[in-house]
């Protein structure tokens, strides 16, 4: 996959308004979210707190940078990991649902990926980002490839992780509308 476009959401200021939206969605439906972070090493959970009240939608986020600490904090198994390495796609979505079952909420963020500039290889290059969010019983995950520095990298998977999941939020909405 290729990085999103330019009109994408990439810093505090543009992500603002996805994260209003996602406070109302869950306030409204009496949800909290949790995170569970590797490379963007708690972006996500500082934007959502960076919100005024997010007290009333906001529960908590690990940062589980070592593999141990998938394990040990939320639950990934480290076979899992042997398998198929931190960067994955089944290591993203067993770090979604293991933050959404440990902090007992409805909806739970995970990241794992190479921010560099070390760390590449050709299967797994520097900008690659595995997301995983898990809304009540459902699932997703989606690779991106980023460009930029380690700070572009991490601050563009930031804003790529909230505006999917303003998105299915407001699609969620309209479905049941």
């Amino acid at each position: 996959m290729t990085t999103p476009p330019a009109s994408s959401p990439a810093s505090p200021l543009d992500w603002s308004a996805d994260l209003s939206a996602i406070a109302n969605h869950l306030v409204a439906r009496g949800w909290l979210l949790a995170t569970a972070e590797s490379c963007t090493g708690g972006g996500i959970a500082a934007a959502c707190t960076d919100v005024s009240g997010s007290s009333a939608w906001f529960d908590r986020g690990w940062v589980t940078y070592s593999n141990a600490a998938k394990s040990a904090q939320i639950g990934v198994d480290a076979a899992l990991i042997d398998q198929f390495g931190a960067v994955s796609e089944p290591v993203a979505r067993a770090m979604a649902i293991g933050a959404q079952r440990h902090a007992h909420t409805h909806i739970a963020i995970a990241t794992t990926g190479i921010a560099g500039p070390t760390g590449g290889s050709p299967e797994k290059p520097v900008g690659l980002v595995w997301f995983a969010w898990s809304v009540g019983t459902e699932v997703w995950t989606e690779r991106r490839d980023f460009s930029g520095d380690r700070a572009a990298v991490r601050t563009q998977a930031v804003a790529y992780a909230i505006g999917q999941l303003r998105q299915h939020l407001d699609n969620r909405q309209e479905g049941a509308s």
